[in-house]
């Protein structure tokens, strides 16, 4: 069957609505769901999710999604009017301490992955069910996918993760070491309003009460805290599509790309949207690549699922809209030319906010530039006076900043990418903020549309200086694993080599445009909400070396031509 053209003719079933369905948990809880179904004799396969938006809050879309608001919508959840009568039922199930269960609140945590289980099991022995059970969802419920994935339910038979984070510590509250304060109290505390005081309310009074922000805090480190946490890709076996998108560098994208690259399930498929998180998911399009894919896997229905390439990237263009999807063969894409581009301080064509250019080779003498952690370097410091005389603004810049001479063509690039420094700072710590930007011919950004809506550059990657140790068994060339499991403090003006993870993204850039990296000591364009905490020690000096033996360097996947690999 076309892949393209897959679909079933929706069946004239009445809708069945059971609300507070109780489900028993293995300790005596039981928390309640809502199951929409089909009225049949026959036997359906059931499509679930688990979590703390409240199953009985509706949700209204904006008037141009494509799936068209109705009473049974729910945040970032399946809709029941367009998944029954295709034959499934949907089951939403309030996590245990939030809507209208009962309990300890505590999201993502080895007891939700217990309940989860406990609930995918008593869909799969329900009086309906085919004893087949699918789990789909955006964000929160794409997340607690894996982490119940691991404990391998037997009436589990395949998932779709949709922009979904796979470890608490490196993908939600400690990106390369630096606590992501702007989103992570943020939203405990949005759910905690929801929950006390907005309508509806809570069975349980005492609803987000644990100290889950403190709890973030105190476990600094990766360590046991997180077991349970974070997903065991060796232990998941599930048939999954791990849906991303592009915008995600903050949250979701890494978990969907490192559960591609690192999962054991033979089968596993890899979609990369852009835009809002929420419009592909709804979308005809991104329906009807769920639909297959269930059809598949929970009903047995050929959908032409296993005859086509198992990565589906939509490529960006810069800012163009209707960008076109592009299928490949594997993750990071075989044909990729890992490209180095050398940091080189020093005037470019009289750019004022650009301390350096990015260079196909390396500068074979050292040198180095120098800033402050809050302000860009003041004269006296042995920084070149073409710098020194950007002091003076109003807002003085944070870092520093190196672009590529103006493209001479139209260049790809699509995967992981890395940044290698050589840094030294007059402090204990450093803190690196690193931000791919996209200028236009006239020196303005070209955005793309964030999760939020927001306008976004390329992609992002952090790390706290004294995070640097690599876990050498996980880390590969084109992206460090960082083992978070003990600080390496700096001396001061000592020289030490990073290696920082930036995100992967996807970006044509156009010819006669440049590619910018910033490189600060805090947020810059384009973070918020994914913003982190700043920490005290950022008020000394932090000096970059580049070239001689200390060549620091960007290397970027560079696409060539357009054949799938």
């Amino acid at each position: 069957m076309n892949r393209k053209t897959h679909q079933r003719s929706q069946r004239n079933f009445d809708l069945v609505i059971e609300k507070d369905v109780e489900i028993p948990m293995r300790d005596g809880t039981r928390l309640r769901a809502d199951v929409f179904r089909p009225k049949s004799a026959a036997k359906v396969p059931a499509i679930m999710n688990l979590g703390a938006y409240q199953k009985d809050k509706v949700w209204v879309p904006p008037a141009d999604l494509e799936e068209k608001a109705n009473p049974y919508m729910n945040w970032e959840a399946a809709n029941p009017l367009y998944w029954v009568p295709q034959g499934y039922a949907i089951v939403r199930v309030d996590a245990r301490g939030t809507g209208r269960s009962p309990g300890y609140t505590n999201p993502w945590s080895p007891q939700e992955a217990r309940d989860f289980y406990d609930s995918i099991e008593w869909a799969g022995k329900a009086r309906w069910s085919s004893g087949r059970v699918g789990l789909l969802g955006v964000s929160y419920y794409a997340m607690n996918q894996w982490l119940v994935a691991n404990l391998k339910p037997p009436s589990l038979k395949a998932m779709i993760p949709w922009e979904g984070a796979a470890d608490m510590y490196r993908d939600f509250a400690y990106h390369g070491g630096l606590f992501m304060m702007g989103f992570a109290v943020n939203w405990y505390h949005m759910q905690m309003a929801h929950h006390l005081l907005g309508k509806p309310r809570s069975t349980s009074p005492d609803s987000f009460s644990s100290p889950w922000i403190w709890e973030y805090m105190r476990n600094s480190l990766d360590g046991d805290f997180y077991h349970g946490r974070q997903a065991r890709w060796n232990e998941i076996d599930v048939p999954f599509l791990s849906a991303g998108n592009w915008s995600g560098m903050g949250l979701h994208l890494r978990g969907n790309t490192e559960a591609f690259l690192r999962a054991r399930s033979r089968h596993k498929w890899l979609r990369i949207d852009s835009g809002t998180h929420f419009g592909p998911f709804h979308s005809e399009e991104g329906r009807r690549d769920q639909l297959r894919f269930f059809d598949h896997w929970l009903r047995g229905v050929d959908s032409g699922l296993l005859e086509e390439p198992r990565v589906k990237l939509r490529i960006r263009t810069g800012g163009r809209g209707n960008y076109v999807f592009r299928h490949e063969r594997a993750w990071p894409l075989k044909r990729t030319r890992w490209t180095r581009f050398y940091l080189s301080p020093g005037p470019v064509g009289g750019r004022n906010e650009v301390e350096g250019a990015l260079t196909a080779t390396a500068p074979r003498r050292q040198s180095s530039l120098t800033y402050w952690s809050n302000g860009l370097s003041r004269p006296g410091l042995g920084t070149p006076t073409w710098q020194a005389a950007l002091i003076g603004k109003a807002s003085p810049r944070t870092g520093a900043s190196f672009e590529t001479a103006p493209l001479e063509r139209d260049t790809e690039v699509t995967g992981p990418v890395v940044l290698v420094l050589w840094v030294a700072s007059s402090t204990e710590d450093m803190d690196i903020f690193a931000t791919l930007r996209n200028i236009d011919s006239e020196g303005e950004d070209v955005h793309e549309q964030g999760q939020q809506g927001q306008p976004v550059p390329v992609a992002k990657g952090w790390l706290r200086a004294s995070h640097r140790k690599l876990d050498e068994r996980l880390s590969l060339p084109f992206r460090p694993y960082h083992a978070h499991d003990q600080r390496q403090w700096l001396t001061p003006g000592e020289p030490v080599r990073l290696e920082v993870e930036i995100w992967p993204t996807c970006m044509v850039f156009a010819k006669g445009h440049r590619i910018r990296l910033d490189i600060q000591p805090r947020d810059g364009i384009g973070s918020a909400p994914y913003t982190h905490y700043s920490a005290d020690y950022n008020s000394g000096t932090h000096t970059l070396f580049a070239g001689g033996t200390r060549a620091s360097y960007l290397m970027l996947p560079i696409v060539p031509g357009n054949t799938s690999q």
